[in-house]
């Protein structure tokens, strides 16, 4: 079992990232089909072996440079205290999948039930398909039709993407409302951490955000840029209303922050989430993709403060380097264009997470070795990049940030 020091703690982007979370992708990627890809939010269809490797080879990184690595999966065993829990988190994903609807319901428990709990967390990610419960009897037309069909449970395939289902701040955390059907699932494993995982129960973390709030927001949107500022993406996963809630939440609270900085960008699947156009990467540097700029850099940044009466104030500002110098107290600041702003190069490599840095210290990233033009604009700014292989990961449409989720940041 994981030993912790502080379970969570992240007020930087950019301070020593000491723990962090992964999921090493698994059958759940072997169970994208030509027919269930789109709804699963996949492009392209990612070879899984290859991506294994590419996988073990970022996490070895992260240990090399001193960071300690754990495994969702793992959390999610350590949470199955007993056959009460183990029964409630069954219960709560059939729902979810809309198999307590079903006519084939009672089997599917049965079966899942007769899981140990290594293989029942593995299932629950990987999808259950209808010949896993061959040896039912299949009495309705559902569950003849696994050529129609395979699937009783889809797949989790967006899990390696451990940014997203929830976020520390401070040392508390955000359990998100994920936006797609395809994702909602994937913020019940956090839910379940936070209760019954005894090295996250006991510590009575604040939630600042609970998955059972109406409106959506996604880790890839949320960047803790000091012990005062957050910002989030306005974007196609996260919504205006929930930013708010949070702003609410988090600033009322007896901690240091005093401003949440919400940041719209396009809603389109190119752009996704505010990291994936914008990443801090120094205590004064920050890659960006230029097209989320207007003419003449102008676009939409809002200031969420409280007032006396525990009223979130709104102030709109408009240009991302004088709002960031601003609220962060910084004199000046660089902004880092993906794939040196080019016509060419920096819509390629932005669609390659060319802007999804991961910076494991102040002035350290890892990124994608595909992106060669950003990366050495990174080095030309003084920053160490740490390339990792990208063939098969990126298919998914998410970088190293995406793909790693803080624990505790120093």
């Amino acid at each position: 079992m994981e030993k912790t020091r502080k379970s969570l703690h992240v007020t930087t982007e950019i301070g020593k990232l000491e723990r962090v979370l992964l999921h090493r992708p698994g059958k759940e990627i072997e169970h994208l089909i030509p027919s269930n890809m789109e709804r699963l939010l996949f492009d392209d269809i990612p070879f899984l072996p290859t991506m294994q490797k590419e996988h073990d080879a970022f996490a070895a990184v992260l240990k090399e440079r001193g960071t300690e690595v754990v495994y969702l999966e793992k959390l999610v065993e350590e949470s199955l205290l007993d056959e009460v829990v183990k029964g409630e988190l069954i219960e709560a994903f059939l729902k979810e999948s809309k198999n307590h609807l079903h006519k084939g319901y009672k089997a599917l428990r049965e079966y899942l039930d007769s899981l140990p709990p290594t293989e029942l967390v593995k299932k629950l990610m990987e999808g259950v398909l209808k010949k896993d419960l061959d040896h039912y009897q299949k009495l309705h037309l559902d569950d003849l039709l696994s050529a129609h069909y395979p699937f009783y449970i889809d797949p989790l395939p967006n899990l390696y993407f451990t940014r997203d289902a929830a976020a520390v701040i401070g040392e508390g955390l955000t359990i998100h409302k994920m936006s797609t059907s395809a994702r909602k699932r994937e913020s019940l494993f956090w839910e379940f951490i936070m209760k019954y995982h005894p090295n996250y129960c006991i510590n009575h973390h604040p939630q600042w955000l609970q998955r059972t709030y109406p409106f959506a927001m996604e880790g890839g949107d949320i960047l803790v840029l000091s012990e005062e500022v957050v910002a989030i993406g306005v974007s196609e996963r996260t919504s205006a209303r929930a930013i708010e809630q949070l702003a609410h939440n988090l600033l009322g609270a007896d901690n240091s922050y005093k401003k949440v900085m919400a940041v719209e960008i396009p809603k389109k699947r190119a752009f996704m989430h505010l990291d994936t156009v914008f990443t801090m990467v120094d205590q004064d540097k920050f890659t960006i993709h230029p097209e989320i700029e207007g003419l003449n850099g102008q676009m939409n940044i809002f200031l969420l403060e409280l007032d006396s009466e525990n009223e979130v104030q709104i102030a709109r500002r408009t240009n991302l380097s004088e709002t960031l110098k601003e609220a962060l107290h910084l004199p000046e600041i660089a902004l880092i264009p993906c794939g040196g702003g080019d016509s060419i190069f920096s819509p390629r490599e932005q669609w390659n997470d060319g802007s999804n840095t991961l910076a494991i210290a102040p002035g350290v990233v890892i990124t994608y070795d595909r992106n060669q033009v950003t990366n050495e604009l990174l080095t030309e700014y003084g920053i160490e990049v740490i390339e990792v292989p990208s063939a098969e990961l990126s298919r998914g449409r998410g970088g190293p940030r995406c793909m790693s989720m803080p624990l505790v940041r120093s």
